[in-house]
């Protein structure tokens, strides 16, 4: 296992949301990434952000530890859950509620309602 392949695994395994994305979740560095970090952020959501701009090495990393070429991802309870488009339509039909129920992840409920209202 590579470095960065150890890195990632300790952060999954030590945190019950992680997000890999361009920049922090208070100053994302991408669209998509800024979309993710926004859904949670709104949901209230307790989650780790891990900034792989600041190494490149991490960058390439987490693609290859995924099997995933995009970044934003998503990971809960250790387990990757999708980039962007899957965490939108997660969202958008209430199965990213589903999922943090599922395994006990804190969130908004009606804040998650109301992303959809405002999106229907």
């Amino acid at each position: 296992m590579t470095d960065a392949n150890a890195q990632i695994q300790e952060t999954v395994s030590g945190n019950d949301v992680v997000l890999f994305m361009k920049g922090t979740s208070t100053m994302p560095q991408c669209g998509f990434s800024s979309r993710v970090a926004g859904v949670l952020n709104y949901m209230g959501v307790q989650y780790a952000d891990v900034n792989v701009l600041a190494d490149e090495t991490l960058r390439q990393g987490i693609k290859d530890f995924s099997d995933w070429p995009t970044i934003p991802q998503l990971y809960v309870k250790g387990e990757f859950v999708g980039g962007c488009d899957i965490i939108t339509e997660m969202t958008l039909s209430g199965e990213l509620d589903t999922l943090f129920d599922e395994n006990g992840v804190g969130y908004d409920k009606d804040a998650a309602n109301k992303i959809r209202e405002s999106n229907a």
